[in-house]
């Protein structure tokens, strides 16, 4: 449309499509297919030997859910992107498309119990080693890695401890080293940009503030297009030796053709082929079109967020509010560097009475939704202790940043009074 770098504002709603050239429709189809026709058996060869892309099956790729991926990756700024079936898989993938068996990647330990969990068991039983370490000090990734120190793990804004991570200091220590820094920006999509600061791969749970409407679960990963996997070649074995699933393909090599996109094409063609955690094109279209209004979004749940924290610092009940509008300190500069725009739609508190509190303040909600979601259109709540991260130890709570008494709240696009006229009640129900 132009030669000029366009705003958010405008890639989420134009960038990957512009209308159907047969139809002249201007909303993305549902390509509700499972294959495609090939023009020739030359032309099916050349696919299937990655001499040419275009649609095999869906479990590889689809029409509909290739225009989320490119809108995504204009957004993010990368080189291109793979979309899977839900956040999890995201991150699973991530990892996965570099360590192996006997492998270790280094992980903050602020992280969303989910990816806790997977990191500290699933991936255990398949022999991937994840270290965590306290990002308060980024030099301590430097001293968690080896020879066998594939990635650098984190979250910019987590959940729910909500302390920004030091993108740029990790990522510069990583660049050094040969090791890749790989964010989830699924709590700051817009207000923070990993790529820019130094990371190499970002990843979101689309079912949270992209979908934006509690409708469909996905998740996306994004290649920066910015990290050289052929520097330190022995960092990243899966990339630069022979893969025997592909006729002794090295990755490094082959996607050179196809632009900086080695990871996301291994990714694509060895975990999400063989795995099949494909994103339905249903779930694409219904991202899609959370994703148009994702600009607007954001700035209200920020703006609500922002509001509500305030309210609580002021409530008696509340021993501490988390949220970096009330943070001091490092956690401030560094929430003050890598977000633009707003904190962000969640926010945690601390009640006097702990898990009884919780337990009163919870049930005494009538506006909030209590779900285990964030990102959600309408205003949610959960006791992280109780439910999300429930299968982790007190030490494991701890470290991620839940108490018995902490709630997290994901606030929505309610009107600001309505919000904290429901807080206050729930409050008072909790003493």
């Amino acid at each position: 449309m132009s030669d000029r770098k366009l705003h958010p504002e405008t890639l989420a709603l134009h960038a990957g499509w512009r209308a159907d050239p047969t139809t002249g429709a201007v909303a993305p189809p549902i390509y509700q297919t499972t294959s495609y026709q090939f023009e020739s058996a030359e032309h099916a060869a050349d696919l299937f030997a990655l001499r040419k892309l275009g649609n095999i099956y869906t479990r590889l790729g689809n029409p509909t859910t290739d225009i989320l991926e490119q809108r995504l990756t204009a957004l993010e700024g990368g080189a291109a992107a793979l979309a899977v079936a839900s956040g999890q898989a995201a991150s699973a993938f991530a990892i996965q498309n570099l360590a192996r068996a006997g492998d270790n990647i280094v992980s903050s330990t602020d992280l969303y119990g989910g990816t806790w969990n997977l990191f500290a068991n699933t991936l255990r039983d398949q022999g991937i080693e994840v270290r965590f370490v306290d990002p308060e000090d980024p030099q301590a990734f430097a001293r968690a890695t080896d020879e066998r120190t594939r990635a650098y793990y984190a979250e910019t804004l987590p959940n729910p401890k909500l302390s920004v991570f030091p993108i740029a200091e990790v990522a510069e220590i990583g660049r050094k080293l040969g090791v890749p820094l790989i964010v989830d920006n699924t709590a700051a999509p817009l207000l923070a940009r990993p790529l820019e600061h130094g990371a190499a791969i970002v990843v979101y749970s689309t079912t949270k503030y992209i979908g934006g409407h509690g409708t469909s679960i996905g998740g996306v990963i994004i290649d920066g297009g910015n990290f050289d996997w052929t520097a330190h070649p022995e960092r990243s074995p899966t990339l630069n030796t022979p893969d025997p699933s592909y006729h002794g393909a090295v990755w490094a090599e082959a996607a050179k053709p196809l632009g900086p996109i080695a990871y996301i094409l291994r990714a694509r063609t060895v975990l999400l082929r063989d795995l099949g955690a494909a994103l339905s094109p249903f779930n694409a279209f219904q991202i899609l079109q959370g994703l148009e209004t994702l600009p607007l979004r954001i700035t209200r749940h920020s703006e609500n967020a922002a509001a509500v924290a305030k309210a609580l610092s002021a409530s008696p009940g509340v021993t501490r509010v988390i949220h970096p509008s009330v943070q001091t300190g490092l956690q401030r500069e560094r929430a003050d560097r890598y977000l633009s725009g707003g904190y962000g739609g969640l926010v945690g508190f601390e009640l006097a009475g702990g898990r009884e509190a919780g337990r009163k303040f919870i049930g005494a909600l009538k506006l909030f939704y209590h779900v285990a979601n964030i990102g959600d259109a309408r205003s949610l709540a959960i006791h992280p202790a109780s439910t999300t991260h429930s299968q982790l130890s007190a030490e494991e709570q701890a470290a991620t940043g839940v108490s018995d008494g902490y709630v997290r709240l994901s606030i929505g696009l309610e009107h600001i009074d309505d919000i904290l006229a429901d807080l206050t009640q729930a409050l008072a129900a909790a003493k």
